[in-house]
């Protein structure tokens, strides 16, 4: 007699597909600077430093290419931060104009989780721009118009 299966049929893709997943919806149209500060020498930075370096990955920075991102390296023994300074329809959004994570005691996927909820969620809503139209799309649409031109 054999034991009924239970369970999934695939294993979790883990924390890097968590962070991959949560890196692809960040938006930072609603952000004008961020300023990631943190003691190199401080013991919970790790994650600090990766959530830096996801930041300017060159698909998070096509967001907003105005946005800056700057690094302060201090040596104080200080808790890491990251503050992301917000433009001005973000700001009236929220009622705030910054949004400070102390990254102290947060791993990476619990940053982009908070990144994603509190700052992605203030991005202005992307305009709809005109549809570029195909060859034969032109021709469906102005096909009409032409031969009525020539039966004149």
């Amino acid at each position: 007699m054999s034991v009924p299966f239970s369970g999934t049929l695939r294993r979790s893709g883990g924390i890097v597909s968590a962070i991959g997943k949560q890196l692809k919806s960040i938006n930072l149209k609603g952000v004008k600077r961020i300023t990631v500060q943190f003691d190199p020498f401080a013991e919970n930075v790790k994650s600090t430093r990766e959530f830096f370096f996801l930041l300017s990955t060159p698909k998070v920075i096509q967001t907003n290419p105005k946005c800056v991102v700057k690094s302060d390296i201090v040596c104080d023994r200080q808790a890491a931060s990251i503050k992301f300074a917000l433009i001005d329809s973000a700001q009236e959004q929220a009622k705030v104009k910054e949004i400070r994570f102390n990254s102290g005691n947060l791993n990476t996927l619990e940053l982009l989780e908070l990144c994603n909820k509190h700052v992605s969620s203030l991005a202005p809503p992307e305009e709809v721009t005109n549809k570029v139209l195909t060859k034969a799309e032109k021709q469906k649409l102005g096909g009409d118009s032409k031969k009525a031109l020539k039966k004149k």
